[in-house]
């Protein structure tokens, strides 16, 4: 059996429920990428082209800085990676998660939370950055999805 790693990024708390009850129903560990500078309510603010959130999505090189750090990424074969869906793909955070480690031989697994847009090509940008790595296209969920659904979901890669 794989050795699995749930990985996420939650700005509002719905992608941290999401990745909690995927650790649960996978047996996998349980790990919050924390940006070194949180994000405020401002900075989320879509709407406005010069918030935070709008300036690093329009940036394509842009690497905001993690605070936490996984000790050993090497024990793990699969890595689930979770975010909200930020402008039809991934946050620039989890690009900089994507390029921290070395994921050779890993698979890699996104998943998202979005009321209603889809998870774009957020595994195509992953495998660009998570050199060695098999990174597969991933899916997005509602905030109500149950642990039978993401365990049905997850089999396909453990």
């Amino acid at each position: 059996m794989s050795k699995v790693l749930v990985a996420y990024f939650s700005a509002s708390g719905v992608t941290k429920k999401l990745a909690s009850t995927l650790a649960e129903a996978t047996g996998g560990d349980l790990f919050e990428i924390v940006p070194a500078e949180p994000y405020t309510k401002s900075d989320l603010n879509w709407m406005n082209p010069k918030s935070r959130s709008s300036v690093e999505m329009k940036d394509r090189s842009s690497r905001p800085a993690i605070a936490s750090k996984i000790d050993d990424i090497s024990s793990y074969d699969a890595v689930f990676v979770g975010f909200p869906v930020w402008w039809y793909r991934e946050p620039s955070i989890i690009d900089t998660f994507a390029g921290q480690y070395d994921f050779t031989g890993k698979t890699i697994i996104p998943f998202a939370t979005s009321g209603s847009s889809g998870i774009g090509s957020s595994g195509e940008n992953i495998a660009a950055i998570a050199k060695g790595a098999k990174v597969v296209p991933g899916e997005r969920f509602k905030a109500s999805a149950s642990a039978d659904e993401l365990r049905s979901w997850a089999s396909r890669w453990l």
